[in-house]
């Protein structure tokens, strides 16, 4: 795998580093138009070595500061000295200890931070198109509501895509409308596909981008993820909906032809039924093309371009320190982890169907995700473990309280009692 390091610790626009924007062009331009490295020096006037390095990069370049480092570091290795005999040490404590004049917020930061290294866990509970040219997309919110769990229920929205050539139709519910949601969504409509268009047509999506100032501006994420695939991307202008009329109609058959007199456990089960019902549905002969779009995608999927060696990481990504109580929440809902990782760092994994939370390459907690709302999800396992560590608890507290009994005679000699 290609080290990105070359991408780092330089200002953004420097010499030799390119925007998250330039790097998907030059992957759209290599990956759908064919240009070689030349000629794509030619047309956006970045230097060759640029060019190449981001060929070479899967993941798009991101920036960031070097850091300078602090005054604590000079004194860490005392203070962890002081912690490894005293972890419930105060930071004032330590800051006299150390001979510390500078200001105690600092350090007291440092503290918190290496102290839970040292405590013991503490838990508490588009006409005509070319093949592969392009594929329309919009987000469509059935009419029906979807039972969440916990007796709950909401109208969650759809990933609907039609192929422009073959009109083949794909589709998939998402619990939202942010950019990891719907960006998966994507994801599974273009496996229905079996291919990547070479272009995306939206509407100006908040996820996806925007027009401001005659200019198309696409997010950061939707920027991520077309140029780990090559693809361009069309936004429509405003009050413009024959911009994408395939899909918008696309939806109108869905409303009329899928949704009446179904019932859907859940959204895994909403999917399976729309899955299946497209398969009828692509096998139809389209009104205006006359051909099956079943058939007609084969002609469509070969013009388009091929996934990427490197697919496109469609997950929500974040750090955190896991609290006593051992849940991390994701949206509104809270997940327990395993309570002996109270303390220390985690990263919180976030697809279309799990919660995953990783410890140092160690997998510590995995959840189906959960669509209600205001839920405190807790695994058998992690409440197990708990259980296992307050016995422990008790144990050694008992342990630590034993004293001995003396006989009362011993009192009696010692007042002279007879």
């Amino acid at each position: 795998m290609l080290d990105i390091e070359p991408w780092l610790d330089l200002e953004p626009g420097s010499k030799g580093v390119i925007d998250v924007e330039d790097w998907a062009e030059i992957r759209r331009l290599h990956r759908a138009e064919g240009l070689s490295i030349k000629a794509i020096v030619r047309r956006t006037g970045l230097a060759r070595n640029t060019v190449r390095d981001a060929l070479r990069c899967d993941v798009p370049p991101r920036y960031e500061r070097v850091s300078l480092g602090s005054a604590v570091d000079a004194v860490e290795v005392r203070v962890r000295e002081l912690l490894a005999e005293f972890p419930e040490m105060p930071a004032t404590v330590i800051a006299e200890r150390i001979g510390w004049t500078r200001g105690i917020t600092i350090l007291r930061d440092r503290v918190a931070e290496l102290r839970p290294l040292f405590v013991p866990p503490d838990p508490c509970q588009r006409t005509s198109y070319m093949p592969g040219e392009l594929a329309q997309w919009d987000l469509w919110q059935p009419d029906v509501e979807i039972p969440l769990g916990f007796g709950q229920t909401d109208k969650l929205w759809v990933v609907t895509s039609v192929a422009g050539f073959s009109r083949f139709i794909g589709g998939w519910m998402v619990p939202s409308r942010v950019a990891h949601d719907v960006l998966g969504g994507m994801w599974q409509v273009l496996g229905q596909f079996g291919a990547v268009p070479r272009r995306a047509v939206w509407d100006q999506e908040g996820c996806i981008g925007a027009w401001r100032q005659g200019r198309q501006v696409l997010t950061r994420d939707f920027q991520a993820f077309r140029g780990a695939l090559g693809m361009g991307a069309i936004l429509c202008g405003p009050n413009d909906p024959e911009a994408k009329g395939l899909v918008e109609r696309a939806n109108g058959y869905l409303e009329t032809s899928f949704l009446p007199g179904r019932h859907f456990d859940d959204a895994s089960d909403f999917n399976r039924q729309l899955v299946g019902w497209l398969r009828r549905a692509n096998n139809r002969v389209h009104a205006t093309t006359r051909v099956r779009p079943s058939e007609a995608i084969f002609e469509d999927r070969g013009a388009m371009m091929s996934f990427p060696a490197v697919g496109p990481d469609v997950s929500l990504r974040f750090s955190t320190r896991l609290p006593r109580d051992h849940y991390v929440r994701v949206d509104t809902n809270d997940y327990s982890v395993n309570p002996r990782f109270v303390g220390r760092r985690v990263e919180v994994r976030v697809t279309l169907d799990e919660v995953t939370v990783i410890c140092e390459g160690t997998e510590v907690a995995r959840h189906r995700r959960c669509l209600a709302k205001h839920q405190s999800i807790l695994h058998p396992d992690h409440a197990r473990a708990l259980r296992a560590m307050r016995a422990e608890q008790i144990v050694a507290t008992a342990f630590e309280a034993a004293v001995e009994e003396r006989d009362l005679t011993d009192y009696d000699r010692a007042l002279g009692v007879a």
